[in-house]
């Protein structure tokens, strides 16, 4: 039944990607899946962590990262090409979404000087850290070669901002200071160096491999957290990843 869902929910993202600027519903997609709308929908997200609606807007802007960099169509363009009917829509997404304005995003090379962080004002409670060990799936045993994003984000999967974060050189221990109260997870992604363009994004995620650990509840208890990551390889069933990440 599990392979059945999977499959499924991967004929929906696939008609997704191959129209991007269509105005893709629920409905629509739950027709695709072949489930009830109702059902659709709760299986979706179990698979792949976020609502098919978050999903989509994953995917409109991870393409739109593709455009502003392989390409000279300017941002209204882009916004259309991705199915915005609004540039301001789709520059306010694309911001709060990547850390940086689609043109900044171009500006830069689709790499930033330093991650873009989550600053709103939060109490900080007794806990210290976030501390744990980054390891690769069994056919990437060293990990060497490999640089690795580790944040806290809000969601299972890495959309917006993190409130913490760090880049590591290698895969093996992290630590993410003062983590604020509230629900969190642990986001990875790892990919192996290639010069300024490691951090880019291509359409199939060559070489990229994903992680986490949670949900963590950060409460009034003293002291850090142990929070080990095990990457895997990415799948069509993972969201993108959307922050704009820094040359280290």
């Amino acid at each position: 039944m599990e392979d059945s869902i999977q499959r499924a929910v991967g004929r929906v993202i696939e008609a997704i990607r191959e129209d991007l600027a269509e105005q893709h519903t629920v409905d629509g997609m739950a027709r695709t899946a072949m489930f009830s709308k109702f059902h659709f929908t709760r299986i979706f997200q179990r698979t792949t962590g976020i609502s098919p609606g978050r999903f989509l807007m994953v995917m409109r802007l991870h393409r739109a990262k593709q455009l502003l960099l392989s390409t000279s169509l300017s941002v209204t363009e882009i916004t259309h090409e991705v199915g915005y009917a609004s540039v301001g829509t789709f520059s306010s997404r694309f911001t709060s979404s990547v850390g940086v304005s689609p043109s900044t995003f171009r500006r830069l090379g689709g790499v930033t000087p330093q991650v873009p962080i989550d600053h709103r004002s939060v109490p900080q409670p007794p806990v210290t850290a976030i501390c744990g060990t980054v390891h690769g799936p069994q056919s990437d045993p060293i990990g060497d070669d490999r640089m690795v994003f580790v944040g806290l984000f809000r969601d299972p999967v890495p959309l917006g901002r993190p409130v913490r974060c760090t880049v590591l050189d290698r895969l093996g221990p992290y630590r993410l200071e003062s983590p604020p109260p509230g629900r969190w997870y642990v986001l990875a992604y790892s990919t192996t160096r290639d010069k300024k363009s490691y951090w880019r994004p291509n359409p199939e995620e060559q070489d990229a491999l994903i992680g986490s650990h949670g949900p963590l509840t950060i409460c009034r208890r003293p002291g850090a957290l142990d929070a080990d990551i095990q990457l895997r390889e990415i799948t069509p069933l993972d969201p993108p990843v959307l922050l704009a990440l820094p040359v280290h």
